[in-house]
């Protein structure tokens, strides 16, 4: 028997992930635990969902983009540093070492295994919430998580977020192929 618990999202655990941005002219990190993918096809687009508290807000707005970038556990201290801490009151520009890609205003974490590249794609806006979508204009994987040319998670080894234990967690060995 299934009990009623109310209503709950519950679609945990998603890949903890930090987001990129520039505001002003100084580079700002958030961990962000509620992305998700809008589509497999072109164009590419990812949803991101930001507080209204968040200073990276103002950094998407003016810049018009935003990076994703997927941490590895041995990163973990780092993704939740960024997490527990404001842009409005410490400076995080120097977490990580940035490289700037095709849209030239949006920092990519060097360090970390993958990370994408968005354009800002459109807004839906919540009493609370800001949801970005973003157009994937760029993936950088590192070659250490590649397996034939393609992302071996278990080589990326990424980091899990649930919200409704609030920890984070790691992912298993593969169960099988799908779509057999």
């Amino acid at each position: 028997m299934k009990n009623k618990i109310g209503r709950q999202n519950v679609l945990y655990p998603m890949p903890a992930t930090i987001l990129g941005t520039k505001v002003g002219d100084k580079v700002n990190f958030a961990n962000i635990g509620h992305v998700g993918i809008l589509n497999a096809i072109e164009p590419y687009l990812l949803s991101v969902s930001l507080s209204k508290t968040h200073l990276s807000n103002r950094g998407i707005a003016d810049h018009r983009g935003f990076s994703i970038n997927i941490m590895s556990q041995v990163q973990i201290e780092e993704l939740d540093f960024a997490g527990t801490t404001t842009g409005h009151k410490t400076d995080k520009s120097r977490l990580f070492d940035t490289f700037t890609g095709e849209l030239k205003t949006v920092p990519i974490i060097r360090d970390c295994p993958l990370s994408m590249e968005c354009r800002l794609f459109d807004t839906y806006v919540t009493a609370t919430t800001n949801i970005y979508i973003g157009e994937v204009v760029a993936t950088y994987a590192d070659e250490a998580v590649l397996t034939n040319g393609k992302i071996d998670l278990q080589k990326v080894r990424p980091v899990l977020f649930d919200m409704n234990g609030l920890q984070y967690w790691s992912i298993g060995e593969p169960l099988g192929k799908c779509w057999k």
